[in-house]
């Protein structure tokens, strides 16, 4: 095996090897929710119309249908387990890094100084986010694209085979379609035509303007993405101006730059999550400082870049590709991330591994010495990954490292109240909202958390004025509706109730929630003919959600009122429940049990209430207990044959939520 291969060889197996305690970590409570855990088109795998909905879907606020299909292909292959979808990010990581290898060296025929910046991309402390978390797989897959399309870019520059340009315009498509981040990569293709590829000498030139026009489909896609991911946002992730001032993203911007830059030479204090500030003001000094810093260095670059033509190359390449996430467009409430960096160290990376180079043949230094130091640094940064990859083992310990690394971070006090909530510390839960609200008390998320954890507490009346709070802060989201509206409805105020619900289906006619909920109420008033007409409009909104259609199935097979029973529509129901979830969920077993007794299929019924049953004992579980005793009931009934339905209601309350 020639030197290069092995290199890259080892370069790949060795972050293999770093990245490998990630396999023991879970799915996160942030985002890996909207991505897979609670994304059931993704859970059902490959599939026709699975592939129609990636294509068409704007879900989690953005078009990037390439990483809805790799998550599809990881449910497809290895279903919910964590390990697997973890160590598909890895080794999506670990091809970077040796893409990223075959390409400078394509580049630079300068075999150590490529090797030390892929290694820097490979083991750097601050892409532990990109590769540790599940839903950024559309990180390293956007890279693993763009690399291709530099990879084929270079073989048409140097060989000038017309084919391999097409190809890197294929290959940047495919980029784009795992995350429009990847739109300033033509600006990247200019900066290699001036070094390393030398096809320009300097930018103002006739041929930097013919390069500039060859390049016209990659610019072309660019747009495209542009536009696109600027209607799939707008109305959900993108920050007005009234909302984030524009005096302030401006000022935040040289902010932003400075503490990417600080953060990538010294990785210290990384989290989840940087808040922009309350009041949106940054202190004036603190700005002045960061504009000198960046004037500084983006004039000694200058100076440089005739004797070190990759000096501009690699700070152009650090800023431009920062541009769409500096903040000018604000997506979210962070003021930056490290997964935003990604793509844009590699600049950082050719400045660092070729200034090495060149000082090392200036000064009078060993090989030994060079070779020592370079080694030195990487194994400082493996020890830094290894201590980040602990905290992304689960959400609590991600949010309590957050907040104990950063200052007045309400995000994470909400997201640790989010995990807390889920681990069932509802206690804790409300702490950590009620210390949120200190620090941020006009945020809706708060109330909403609140209303959540106090209702899960039974304490609904105390909910009702948490919700109310969170719709005055923010009356136009659907879930704040109804989730108001099912406090009501366990408070028995079901007219008040169908009133959210209503409201929240005239907010978003696409939510399906509203009118399931409103199926509740309408079946506690024994309206039975409007509840199961709620149903079918809940199932038509979202025809595969699995708690929708077990209910669906439970409610047809059960309910008193033969003008709303549907026995065949049941079974139709719950057998598409049970293939969702492979036969593995009581809840859906019991509800095919019921579906197949009331279409006089006892013979079924029996066998798979026995199953459920089992399943309910071997979990031991005190929230089972009620179920196992009305599967117990149900299973006497069909296995005598009688009439089940009239039994069973008779001595079991009504059907609830």
């Amino acid at each position: 095996m020639s030197r290069p291969r092995l290199i890259a060889l080892l370069l790949a197996l060795a972050t293999l090897l770093v990245y490998l305690p990630v396999t023991r970590n879970g799915f996160l409570p942030y985002d890996d929710d909207d991505y897979v855990t609670s994304n059931y088109v993704v859970q059902n795998g490959l599939s026709f119309a699975g592939i129609q909905w990636a294509f068409t879907t704007v879900h989690a606020s953005n078009w990037h249908p390439l990483t809805w299909l790799s998550h599809m292909t990881d449910c497809e292959l290895f279903g919910l387990n964590p390990a697997a979808h973890h160590f598909v990010n890895v080794l999506f990581h670990a091809a970077n890094a040796a893409l990223l290898f075959g390409l400078l060296l394509r580049l630079t025929n300068a075999l150590w100084p490529a090797a030390f910046a892929a290694a820097l991309f490979a083991w750097h402390p601050l892409h532990v986010e990109s590769v540790a978390w599940i839903a950024e797989r559309k990180d390293v897959l956007s890279t693993f694209f763009a690399l291709l399309a530099l990879l084929s870019y270079t073989r048409y520059a140097q060989k000038n085979c017309r084919r391999s340009f097409w190809v890197a315009l294929i290959y940047f498509a495919l980029g784009l379609m795992a995350k429009p981040m990847l739109v300033t990569l033509p600006f990247v293709l200019l900066l290699l035509d001036y070094w390393p590829l030398r096809r320009i000498p300097v930018f103002k030139t006739p041929a930097a303007r013919r390069l500039l026009l060859e390049k016209w489909p990659f610019f072309l896609l660019a747009i495209l993405s542009c536009l696109v991911t600027f209607l799939a946002q707008r109305s959900t992730a993108v920050a007005s101006l009234e909302l984030v001032p524009l005096g302030f993203r401006l000022e935040n911007l040289p902010v932003a730059y400075v503490v990417y830059l600080s953060k990538i030479f010294w990785p210290a204090n990384l989290a989840v999550i940087y808040p922009l500030p309350t009041n949106f003001q940054l202190p004036p000094m603190t700005v002045a400082l960061a504009l000198a810093v960046l004037i500084f260095i983006s004039a000694a670059v200058w100076l440089g870049r005739k004797r070190a033509p990759y000096l501009p190359v690699g700070w152009l390449w650090f800023l431009g590709t920062l541009v769409p996430v500096i903040g000018l467009v604000q997506v979210g409430a962070q003021a930056l991330a490290d997964r935003y960096t990604y793509l844009p160290a590699i600049g950082l990376f050719i400045m660092a591994a070729f200034g090495a180079r060149d000082l090392a043949g200036r000064l009078p230094l060993p090989k030994m010495v060079v070779g020592g130091s370079a080694a030195l640094i990487l194994a400082a940064c493996v020890a830094v990954t290894e201590n980040q990859l602990r905290y992304w083992r689960d959400g609590e310990s991600l949010f309590r490292h957050a907040l104990a690394v950063t200052r007045d971070n309400y995000i994470a006090h909400i997201n640790l109240g989010v995990a807390l909530e889920l681990a069932g510390k509802l206690d804790e839960a409300i702490a950590e909202n009620r210390a949120a609200e200190v620090l941020a008390p006009n945020r809706y998320q708060i109330h909403n958390n609140l209303g959540n954890c106090l209702d899960h507490l039974g304490k609904p009346v105390e909910a009702l004025a948490e919700y109310r709070e969170a719709i005055r802060l923010n009356p136009k989201l659907p879930e704040f509706h109804n989730s108001l509206g099912i406090v009501l409805n366990e408070l028995g105020r079901y007219d008040e109730a169908l009133v959210e619900f209503t409201n929240a289906a005239q907010l978003n006619p696409a939510y399906p929630w509203a009118h399931f909920e409103m199926a509740m109420a309408l079946l506690k008033q024994g309206r039975n003919v409007e509840a199961v007409a709620e149903l079918h409009e809940a199932r038509v909104r979202d025809p595969d959600d699995l708690h929708i259609l077990t209910a669906s199935a439970h409610v047809l097979a059960s309910i008193p009122d033969p003008q709303a029973r549907d026995g065949k529509t049941a079974l139709e129901l719950a057998t598409k429940a049970n293939a969702l979830t492979e036969g593995g969920q009581v809840a859906v077993l019991n509800a095919l049990g019921m579906a197949q007794a009331e279409t006089g299929d006892f013979t079924n019924a029996i066998a798979v209430t026995q199953k459920a049953l089992d399943l309910a004992d071997a979990a031991r579980s005190e929230k089972l207990q009620a179920l196992q005793n009305q599967l117990r009931q149900e299973l006497q009934l069909y296995q005598t044959h009688q009439p089940w339905r009239e039994s069973f209601l008779a001595t079991n309350a009504p059907v609830k939520n």
